[in-house]
């Protein structure tokens, strides 16, 4: 046992050895979120990868300066985000950054490419279904008429991140699934010769039922962000409706404001 807190500390040390935590005791925020957001965006920004041991809380505490009841309280803000997990015998280890997306007409597999977040997708449907009216009155076509459907789980670091829908006209590109499990969809749009142009999108969020709860590695009634995008090319042409569901633990929509003069 004495081996294994030996082993605990000495990854707690060379992890943290590098990092700077300025905690302002004279500040009216407390030091437990001072602590928390400092941790996070240490993760956020790569200082603290996947797999990185934290140690226990005992030498967190011993070597932050801080009582155990804060390091206590700032972990477990985090681990209820998903960023870390407590493991027995091991201490507290990160898990994975929460994804921040902009919020502008991008593929969610170029947006996690570049974040380094090692995107993988698993294609679960690839065919031709009658479009509803929904679908029909988005993409300009008739109720009934053949559009392609495509179902894609979207992961990073080997987590479920999105459950991703889109409706396409049947003749708009070639949609091969091994190629749509190798890149993303804005990709073999552009490849085609397709410039998309502008899109309109509604955001908004929902509790998870329990099918969409077993493909994202949720629990039921979790919270699931939602998009909602009519995207269009250069032509004014209507070439994609996606209707997807996003984890709110791992993903985070990211824009900003601007004030109107």
């Amino acid at each position: 046992m004495a081996k294994t807190g030996e082993r605990s500390r000495a990854a707690a040390g060379s992890v943290l050895d590098g990092l700077h935590f300025a905690l302002d005791r004279s500040s009216p925020v407390p030091l437990y979120y001072q602590l928390a957001q400092q941790l996070e965006a240490a993760i956020e920004h790569g200082a603290l990868a996947p797999g990185n041991l934290l140690g226990n809380e005992i030498d967190l505490s011993a070597r932050l300066g801080l009582s155990r009841p804060t390091v206590r309280q700032a972990i477990q803000s985090l681990v209820d985000k998903g960023l870390l997990v407590r493991r027995r015998g091991v201490g507290t280890q990160v898990v994975h950054s929460q994804v921040k997306r902009p919020l502008e007409l991008s593929s969610l597999y170029d947006d996690l490419e570049a974040a380094g977040q090692g995107p993988t997708t698993r294609v679960v449907r690839n065919e031709q279904v009658p479009a509803s009216a929904d679908v029909a009155a988005a993409l300009g076509t008739a109720e009934g008429a053949e559009v392609t459907l495509l179902e894609r789980l979207r992961s990073a670091h080997g987590q479920p991140v999105a459950f991703l829908c889109n409706y396409l006209p049947p003749a708009l590109l070639d949609l091969d699934s091994v190629r749509l499990e190798a890149t993303g969809l804005y990709h073999l749009m552009r490849l085609a010769g397709i410039t998309l142009h502008s899109a309109r999108q509604t955001v908004g969020a929902r509790a998870a039922n329990a099918e969409e709860a077993a493909l994202l590695a949720e629990r039921e009634g979790a919270a699931l962000l939602t998009m909602r995008r009519t995207a269009y090319d250069d032509t004014g042409r209507p070439v994609e409706y996606g209707t997807h569901i996003y984890r709110a633990s791992r993903y985070a929509f990211d824009f900003q404001l601007l004030v109107r003069s």
